[in-house]
């Protein structure tokens, strides 16, 4: 399926195509949450990289998250790289290098009409700001950290791989 975005203020326009456009993944994490949930979290889809066509590129600024480390307890800064426009503020993909293949367009920043999912999955949960309902439907899941599929693996299970063009 091809989606089309942009920011708020028109300065970034993009396009991506994407098998896994359902926006079904609420992520509750603090870095999601701050930087483009304003509803308590943020829902990103799955593209393909190779095919993202951007315009309004000088308008674009990327942040990298400090993490901390569970284990060792040690901030550094995440490889994960969130694509926003510097203009408006207006979120708009998050890309890792860990997976280069694949790009994160943020649902809000989608033009595109999205398909409605058949379920939900809450992630990372344990970060939920204590303000923000959870609002669970029967069929959804809920993962206090990361859940137990990624998103090609979602779309597979509920029969949503072939979404085309």
């Amino acid at each position: 399926m091809k989606l089309e975005g942009s920011c708020h203020c028109g300065a970034v326009t993009f396009s991506v195509l994407s098998s896994h456009p359902y926006p079904y993944n609420l992520c509750y994490c603090s870095i999601c949450r701050k930087t483009a949930g304003g509803g308590g979290y943020a829902i990103n889809l799955g593209a393909t990289n190779d095919t993202l066509i951007v315009h309004g590129k000088e308008h674009i600024s990327k942040y990298q998250a400090l993490v901390t480390e569970a284990d060792t307890g040690e901030s550094k800064q995440s490889p994960a790289q969130r694509h926003f426009c510097k203009t408006c503020g207006s979120a708009l993909w998050v890309w890792d290098p860990r997976w280069p293949e694949l790009i994160h367009p943020f649902a809000s920043a989608i033009d595109t009409p999205l398909p409605t999912p058949p379920q939900r999955t809450h992630l990372m949960v344990d970060s939920k700001a204590s303000w923000v309902p959870l609002h669970k439907e029967d069929a959804d899941k809920i993962f206090s950290h990361y859940p137990d599929e990624s998103i090609a693996q979602w779309h597979s299970r509920n029969g949503l791989e072939d979404v085309g063009p």
